[in-house]
């Protein structure tokens, strides 16, 4: 009978494991299956799924109907593809260096369904942006340039997490090795301090919506987001495989920190595939070395050439 008894929990446990596992994928999931449905639409198709694919451009910086005609407006949350649509996902194609065609093709689907930072691409109204460089360089900054005060070259950091992971104890030493990164190409030195401490950087791992208005959608899709200077927070989605040594499915902490803090500093995404503030990682990817797009755009915004 015990033994009856015990195989009927480990049931209910393997069961109740196999649900949450469930649970949690599904925002990403769900997203990336409307993605790939959509598949061949372009303007003029009014087909299920379109809204949700709106709110991704949305998110990303592409898409405003905030600004458009009374008219336009109204488009924003229905499923027709419309001119607005077509403009965001060409300027979308024109970044990750695809075919410009405005249609949702197959290559764009599988730029759209890889894993990336949840910084915004574009953060003007006219879908356009802010470009500089040296040469190959294509870096860029955030909107107005923000950037820490040049007096203020000590950043401290501590640690606040609303979820428990696994790598928990090993994220520090991966904040240190990632933060000297930057340190050896700037003028900025950096300091963990006590978690009572008011510190200039926070640093934690949530999940799903965690009060910064820009929740996580669970396994794969956004790993991770950090704010421009100086509101200094760094958060990770908790529901990744994160990992300091990652198989072909894990994500490498160490990577996506790095690029976090280039945006802590005030860089936005480059368009320069091998640099670290390029916003997509593929699994198992380590990219954790600065390439010099990224040394370029840090010297540069803080008047280091």
């Amino acid at each position: 009978m015990a033994s009856k008894s015990s195989s009927l929990m480990l049931v209910f446990f393997v069961l109740l494991q196999m649900l949450l596992s469930t649970i949690q994928s599904k925002p990403t999931t769900r997203t990336f299956k409307i993605f790939q449905s959509l598949q061949g639409c372009h303007k003029g198709h009014t087909v299920e799924g379109l809204c949700e694919l709106k709110q991704y451009f949305k998110k990303l910086g592409y898409l405003n109907y905030d600004h458009a005609s009374n008219n336009a407006y109204k488009h924003g949350n229905d499923n027709e593809f419309d001119d607005h649509l077509e403009s965001a996902i060409k300027a979308y194609q024109v970044n990750y260096k695809l075919n410009a065609t405005g249609n949702l093709d197959a290559d764009t689907v599988k730029q759209m369904m890889k894993s990336r930072c949840g910084i915004a691409d574009v953060m003007n109204s006219n879908n356009s942006r802010s470009i500089y460089g040296i040469g190959a360089s294509r870096y860029e900054f955030f909107l107005g340039n923000p950037k820490w005060p040049l007096s203020k070259t000590h950043l401290t950091y501590n640690f606040r997490s609303s979820v428990e992971v696994p790598l928990a104890e090993n994220v520090r030493s991966v904040c240190v090795r990632a933060f000297q990164r930057w340190a050896n190409v700037s003028r900025f030195t950096f300091e963990e301090v006590a978690e009572y401490y008011v510190a200039d950087i926070e640093i934690g791992f949530h999940s799903g919506e965690h009060g910064d208005g820009n929740p996580f959608d669970g396994p794969q899709g956004t790993l991770a987001h950090a704010s421009p200077p100086t509101d200094g927070k760094l958060h990770y989605d908790a529901d990744e495989d994160w990992s300091t040594n990652p198989g072909p499915d894990e994500v490498d902490l160490e990577s996506v920190t790095v690029h976090e803090i280039g945006h802590l500093l005030g860089l936005q995404h480059s368009l320069v595939p091998e640099a670290v503030m390029y916003a997509y990682f593929d699994s198992g990817m380590i990219k954790r070395k600065l390439h010099m797009d990224d040394v370029h755009g840090i010297r540069a915004l803080y008047g280091l050439l």
